[in-house]
């Protein structure tokens, strides 16, 4: 695969003809999450309208995407499926199609379609990846996403808040949901930062007080544990930095302890029976139970939403297994088990294999955050980490990897360049040096 990195990497900054499309292809990803909402609360339309209109994007941005990536291919797809963790995104996105066959599911052409956007996703971030510079695409993709994930958080503020206080609508649109896309963008404007390639301080600022605004208790602590992470094993973070980071996060809890305190009342005395840990425990119970009944191939794609009945007093209506190892078993079975781990340690293993630094932590705190998010929240289609994300992480991991191998090279051809132009049968012949 060298070949193919060194021809990505002979522009390493550039953009390539088309970033417009990579930065549209990311704010729309970010902003979709809100397009159901907004169907209904200012057009008046139906949920189902705002999901054909998001599906209808993804299908025109398919075609935008395939029309732009017509001409010089810098890094195959041949190639990339080389990845393992690829591999197991292939692998997942045609399992999970193949489960439309046995499917439960309420309305078989409504998955196929939500099935096909979930693959165009993948897709489109493929083909970009496939003829664009891949840190040029890469960089405009977050960028992208973190306007989008604002626009989102601006329009989160200017809703009226839950009667529990968080943040969305009790109806089209969780705070679990904006807290997520905050905090994914969050941790690209870090990325973005540390690699000195955008100023993207303010809207990182944003993004963090809007997902403490959301009061989404599971994406939080899954913040919180991936920026621990970070700190401790982040060498190239200053102690002095370190603790400015500490003071700001308490400054900005002590900005909002009031409404913490609040909330921690209604929590505990009136909250949804859902949001509450032993509602949660039903509902693990509840998706176990019915999950051990078909425990090979599970219950299909888009088999939870409208399927699974209400959920306590409140008549809350899981979408998913809120665990994202449970909802594979529940889904897939134990294929879904499988693919579960074969694409989370594929990626753990990737990342690995880079060289102990800032980018290496960078890396497994994003990758631990997902996983910590997934023990008490998940995705309705898609894993915690997206299809789309795993190509796009996997070949900056495996770029970052090649950057290191090169260097490596070449430092050792300036240390011993005799020994580099020497053919291994003539070092054997020769025996070892003297």
């Amino acid at each position: 695969m060298s070949p193919n990195i060194d021809n990505l990497e002979n522009e390493p900054h550039s953009e390539s003809p088309t970033s417009g499309l990579p930065f549209a292809v990311g704010f729309y990803f970010a902003f979709r999450i809100i397009t159901v909402l907004a169907s209904v609360r200012v057009f008046g339309a139906d949920p189902s309208t705002g999901t054909a209109i998001n599906i209808a994007l993804d299908c025109f941005l398919l075609l935008a995407t395939a029309f732009c990536s017509i001409g010089e291919v810098r890094y195959p797809f041949r190639e990339m499926i080389k990845l393992p963790s690829v591999r197991w995104a292939l692998l997942f996105l045609g399992f999970s199609c193949c489960s439309l066959l046995w499917s439960s599911t309420v309305s078989l052409p409504d998955s196929l379609a939500n099935w096909c956007a979930m693959a165009a996703d993948f897709t489109i971030i493929a083909m970009l990846l496939r003829t664009g510079p891949l840190i040029g695409v890469s960089d405009s993709l977050m960028k992208g996403f973190i306007w989008g994930a604002c626009t989102v958080a601006i329009i989160a503020w200017l809703m009226p808040a839950e009667s529990d206080l968080r943040l969305g609508d009790a109806e089209l649109l969780g705070p679990n949901q904006i807290g997520y896309v905050c905090a994914s963008a969050f941790f690209f404007a870090q990325y973005l930062i540390r690699e000195k390639r955008g100023k993207v301080a303010l809207p990182a600022f944003v993004l963090a007080v809007t997902l403490l605004r959301t009061l989404s208790k599971t994406t939080i602590v899954a913040f919180l544990v991936g920026e621990g992470f970070l700190l401790i094993r982040d060498k190239s973070i200053s102690r002095r930095n370190k603790i400015l980071i500490a003071f700001a996060a308490v400054a900005v809890v002590a900005v909002f302890w009031g409404l913490l305190t609040s909330y921690y009342d209604i929590y505990t005395n009136a909250g949804n029976q859902s949001e509450t840990l032993s509602g949660r425990l039903g509902i693990w119970a509840y998706f176990l139970s019915e999950a051990v009944q078909q425990p090979w191939i599970g219950h299909g794609f888009d088999s939870a939403w409208k399927v699974i009945p209400p959920f306590g007093p409140d008549e809350f209506e899981a979408a998913h297994a809120h665990n994202e190892l449970l909802q594979q078993f529940y889904a897939y079975g134990a294929v879904g088990v499988c693919m579960f781990f074969g694409i989370y340690i594929s990626i753990y293993r990737h990342i690995r294999r880079i060289a102990a630094g800032p980018l290496k932590a960078f890396f497994f705190s994003f990758l631990l955050f997902i996983l910590v998010r997934g023990t008490a929240d998940t995705e309705r289609f898609d894993l915690s980490l997206p299809m789309w994300a795993i190509v796009m992480f996997s070949l900056l991991i495996e770029d970052a990897q090649a950057i290191e191998h090169q260097s490596t090279e070449v430092l050792h051809a300036v240390r011993f360049p005799l020994v580099m132009d020497v053919q291994p049968s003539s070092m054997i012949s020769r025996g070892p040096a003297g």
